[in-house]
């Protein structure tokens, strides 16, 4: 049976920033639904915001299209997605143990199916993990990785990093998820999120069929100033920038798939490398890590 899919009626619920926005673009939701949503500009946050909001994003997840939750290397774009995920992992300690940090407590917020909770812990971090996905959380279980379903389960811990690799912009209640996850970290410690950034050369380039709006699973589209902004009335700041010149690859192979129905690997390849050299430049890459800390 065909699942059922419910978008909220009431824009006003779907925008929650305020309903004087105007109209971005619109684009709409290629691996799953099919279903047209708008991409609304909030001027003053300098973010994009995804609209009307479904009623239950749930069904929005469970496609076998949908691969960030789950561990397929049927297809090429899997296979690459998943030798990315791979490579990322190294990356991803490294920076965390860079950080400086006085201790090794951390805490992966959608922690998918546990590869990074499993890799930090091998090099030895205390880890604990969020993954509100079910099915997600049952594979990590498998992997011996037990994950909790949600943050409410760690009101009384402390961490002295935090991650959130591509999570944010999935979150529904943002700024109430924001003011929570920054009292689960010690004073001293140091928050770590990846989102894209729809001012990047591949977003321009792509427009309604860039990949990484992926509508309506991300609910945010944000830019460097709106996560300076967002972070800033609680006293935090980004300390540092850095970007995730894989994704402008694998971002490109999926918008010539959504643009035109083929893989065009070649053209998505120079379309990604162009991208990454314009950043180089203006500083905008296809997605950026923000690592953020407490103002002295």
């Amino acid at each position: 049976m065909a699942k059922e899919f419910k978008v909220s009626s009431d824009p006003k619920k779907a925008l929650l920033l305020g309903t004087n926005m105007k109209l971005f673009l619109k684009t709409k939701d290629f691996p799953v639904s099919q279903e047209v949503f708008e991409l609304r500009y909030n001027d003053s946050k300098d973010m994009l915001i995804t609209t009307p909001r479904p009623k239950d994003l749930k069904p929005y997840y469970e496609s076998e299209d949908y691969i960030s939750h789950t561990d397929s290397s049927k297809s090429l774009v899997d296979k690459l997605y998943q030798w990315v995920k791979r490579y990322s992992l190294e990356k991803k300690l490294s920076l965390i143990n860079g950080l400086g940090t006085k201790g090794k407590s951390l805490l992966d917020i959608g922690a998918g199916t546990g590869d990074f909770c499993i890799s930090a812990k091998n090099a030895h971090w205390m880890v604990d993990g969020v993954e509100p996905s079910a099915k997600a959380r049952e594979k990590a279980k498998q992997k011996g990785c037990i994950l909790r379903a949600d943050l409410d389960a760690l009101f009384s811990s402390k961490f002295d990093v935090i991650t959130l690799w591509h999570v944010l912009e999935h979150v529904p209640d943002l700024e109430n998820t924001v003011a929570k996850i920054l009292t689960l970290l010690h004073h001293q410690g140091a928050l770590v999120i990846a989102v894209p950034n729809f001012k990047s050369y591949d977003a321009d380039y792509y427009g309604t069929h860039w990949a990484a709006f992926d509508v309506p699973r991300h609910l945010w589209h944000f830019s460097k100033p709106a996560i300076i902004r967002m972070f800033k009335k609680y006293d935090w700041e980004v300390v540092r920038t850095k970007p995730m010149l894989f994704d402008a690859f694998y971002v490109a192979i999926l918008s010539e798939r959504y643009k035109s129905g083929k893989q065009n690997l070649l053209k998505a390849f120079f379309v990604g490398l162009i991208s990454n050299i314009n950043g180089f430049f203006t500083k905008e890459y296809s997605s950026h890590i923000y690592i953020l800390k407490k103002r002295k």
